[in-house]
């Protein structure tokens, strides 16, 4: 029995198993419903904990099934924008008062990584948006 039929099996116990759980929290008294929404979140975290660790898995996996120098140039273009994006952050391009008057702890630190992830985002997405322009443009002249 090959890996994807397992995962599949898992998955669907996992589904029927929380659907009774939550028939019981829905069919049971307030501290039943207290007691199994905590094991639920037992459960929760375990579920999360396998995905990743089988996430992780099927990367690596995948890494070294396919052509692992276009993978690290990938890697290595995105590394290169995070980069990029967090050197053209200033972070003192906001008043930091308001929200230290108000007891959040902001700093020119939070400031400047928020908006190194802004840019990177608008980098990501005007990359992302120019390569299906292209795209569409190379399929109609090739027609």
């Amino acid at each position: 029995m090959g890996l994807h039929k397992i995962l599949k099996i898992v998955a669907f116990a996992l589904a029927i198993i929380g659907a009774i759980f939550a028939l019981m929290i829905m069919a049971g008294d307030e501290d039943t419903a207290q007691n199994m929404s905590s094991y639920m979140l037992y459960i929760a975290y375990a579920v999360l904990g396998i995905v990743l660790l089988l996430v992780v898995l099927f990367v690596i996996k995948g890494l070294f099934a396919g052509d692992i120098k276009k993978t690290l140039m990938t890697v290595g273009a995105f590394a290169a924008v995070i980069i990029i994006s967090y050197v053209i952050s200033s972070g003192t391009d906001l008043d930091l008062k308001p929200f230290t008057d108000k007891g959040s702890d902001v700093t020119t630190a939070t400031s400047k990584n928020v908006g190194a992830g802004l840019y990177a985002f608008y980098i990501l997405a005007a990359v992302a948006i120019g390569s299906m322009l292209y795209g569409g443009a190379k399929k109609m002249f090739n027609k």
